[in-house]
């Protein structure tokens, strides 16, 4: 356990940093005291709000989990927290729940200071010290470049984008990569295609497209750009002609559809490493020779795959890794039979690039890569070896998006041929809309996007949900302004226990980063927002049946200012959520 509030005055200290430091200092005195051995790790060391509000504000498992290095029952211990929690002023209750656990309940100062603490923060409130400068490569969406971007990429578009948003304000470096596939048989079909687009393009009669190439309308374009750019030139040449300069051609057409599509959605790399200058860098080669040195590959002969007989099946000495030393099933080429590498050998090579100016490595993949994770961590693990460190390796998959309206199936894009693009999503419900409701679920679960239900204004809607909340305090402080009357923390002790519990629920913010940036997990800020929202939607809704809970009270402009403070702070608080997850905080609906 640390103390990783940003460096600001110590009364500024968000609450979840206060408690975490005040809990530190009990242990440091009992260490000084003899009850605890020096230097006692408290890693495993939480401050938390209880699973049941009504045992208190706040919990800690510091006896639980530090009782064995005391030599004494978590219960013993606790007690001794307890004995010096009890002088803190902040503090109105300390007691012991259980084995061990300990409850406490805050005094009002402690929430008068968070409400404080968040306006002097403003957009760095929640902001942590937790990644330590650590550098983070973040590589998502990463789509052959093929095509334009459909909901397909959309999803782990969003999830990569916003997990390096999360990173960055947990104090982390983080460099947003995309891995663009040049290389390999998709690339010489996509010249091929777009070579028929371009005699289209000059004139020519080209009848429906061949069969294995890509049919889509969006190569249209591309191949008008490339009669702009050779005339008629490559128009009756064989392939050898125009081939090479085709591949090179479209790839960075498509690419550039693909930035805009991305762009569309806020969205955007820091780098774009190619995998054809990868391998033209003999990066793949490097990999190889330095894991044969380590005995990490060797020449053998794989297993026939299940299903085939030894008639239809052809033994060939491939290069190997050993993947079954880190627990893969069968150890696995990293080239093929004509010496061209593998998809596996072409990527490892890539991670071994990737890990030699990064700290950490993550990768946002789509679930139908769920077979790779294990050997190419092991890969990332192995090569870690030769550059003496090591290097955290996570793989997030992402679910597939079933793409819905009024409950039914949804029909494909005419344009694109088979699916529905990223640009005729957020042509239709917005950014904003396509952002927040990809991360409504947990990246590794199947969830449903109804075109209907996203843009509906109820409670079930969790996008509207949120922005209403924002909107509705903005528009208080309109008509408050309106009034004359601005906020004003010189009254806060005149709020009462129910702006408290909504104070407590925006007070778990900063805990919420830090836990969502370790888990690598960014839809834990949209459960927060809506659980922030649920919160000041119920504590608006009290004004409706008793005119002296509203927000501004006639007459009482002191009562208005303190609660106008309060709200205030609240909408902070979501758009400081909401900008981590890369969507608008509107000003009204």
């Amino acid at each position: 356990m640390s103390d990783n509030a940003p460096d600001t005055d110590t009364n500024m200290k968000t609450l979840h940093a206060a408690f975490v430091a005040k809990i530190n200092a009990v242990l440091s005195a009992l260490e000084m005291e003899g009850a605890l051995p020096p230097e006692t790790p408290r890693s495993n060391v939480t401050v938390e709000p209880p699973r049941d509000p009504s045992h208190g504000d706040l919990a800690t498992n510091a006896a639980m989990v530090l009782a064995k290095q005391a030599k004494t029952n978590p219960r013993a211990l606790a007690e001794k927290i307890v004995e010096h929690l009890g002088r803190d002023p902040d503090i109105i209750e300390a007691s012991i729940a259980g084995p061990g656990f300990i409850n406490l309940r805050l005094a009002d100062t402690a929430w008068r200071r968070e409400l404080q603490a968040i306006a002097a923060l403003g957009s760095d409130y929640g902001r942590s010290a937790m990644g330590a400068g650590q550098s983070v490569n973040v590589e998502y969406v990463s789509a052959n470049p093929t095509g334009p971007m459909h909901m397909g990429h959309a999803r782990g578009a969003v999830v990569g984008d916003a997990l390096g948003t999360l990173l960055a304000f947990a104090g982390h470096e983080v460099t947003r990569e995309y891995y663009v596939n040049d290389a390999g048989s998709q690339v010489d079909t996509l010249a091929r295609s777009v070579h028929i687009r371009y005699r289209e393009a000059l004139g020519d009669e080209v009848g429906d497209i061949p069969e294995g190439l890509y049919p889509g309308d969006y190569l249209k374009p591309v191949g008008e750009a490339a009669k702009a750019e050779f005339g008629a030139r490559f128009r009756d040449e064989p392939e050898s002609e125009w081939l090479d300069l085709f591949k090179a051609f479209a790839v960075e057409r498509m690419m550039d559809l693909i930035r805009s599509d991305l762009s569309l959605m806020g969205i955007e790399h820091d780098v774009f490493a190619s995998e054809a200058a990868l391998q033209a860098a003999g990066k793949p080669e490097e990999a190889e020779a330095w894991l044969r040195q380590h005995d990490l590959v060797y020449d053998g002969v794989l297993e026939p795959p299940k299903g085939k007989t030894l008639e239809d099946w052809e033994a060939v000495e491939l290069p190997l890794f050993r993947s079954t030393k880190f627990g893969d099933d069968q150890d696995r080429p990293i080239r093929k039979s004509d010496g061209s590498w593998t998809y596996f050998g072409a990527d490892l090579a890539y991670h071994m690039q990737k890990a030699e100016s990064s700290d950490a490595l993550i990768d946002i993949w789509g679930a139908d890569h769920a077979g790779t994770v294990k050997r190419i961590k092991a890969a990332v693990a192995a090569l870690a070896q030769g550059q003496d460190k090591t290097i955290p390796f996570d793989v997030k998959l992402v679910q597939m998006v079933h793409l819905m309206r009024d409950g039914e199936p949804i029909k494909m894009s005419k344009r694109a041929g088979n699916f529905v693009t990223i640009a005729e999503m957020v042509e239709e419900v917005g950014k904003d809309v396509v952002r927040f409701t990809m991360l409504t679920r947990k990246a590794d679960a199947q969830m449903e996007f109804d075109f209907t239900k996203v843009v509906e204004a109820s409670k079930d809607n969790p996008v509207f949900y949120v922005q209403y909340a924002h909107a509705r305090i903005r528009s208080t402080l309109r008509k408050a302004a309106e009034e004359g009357i601005a906020p004003s923390d010189a009254a806060l002790e005149r709020l009462g226990s129910g702006e408290w519990t909504l104070v407590a629920q925006a007070a778990q913010f900063p805990r919420i980063v830090e836990a969502a940036a370790s888990a690598r997990e960014p839809h834990r800020i949209a459960f927060f927002l809506y659980d922030l929202a649920s919160a000041f939607h119920t504590y608006w809704h009290g004004g409706n049946e008793d005119a002296s809970k509203r927000v501004i009270v006639a007459q009482d402009d002191e009562l208005t200012s303190a609660r106008l403070f309060l709200v205030t702070a609240i909408g902070q608080v979501i758009r400081n959520g909401l900008a981590l997850l890369g969507v608008e905080a509107v000003e009204e609906m």
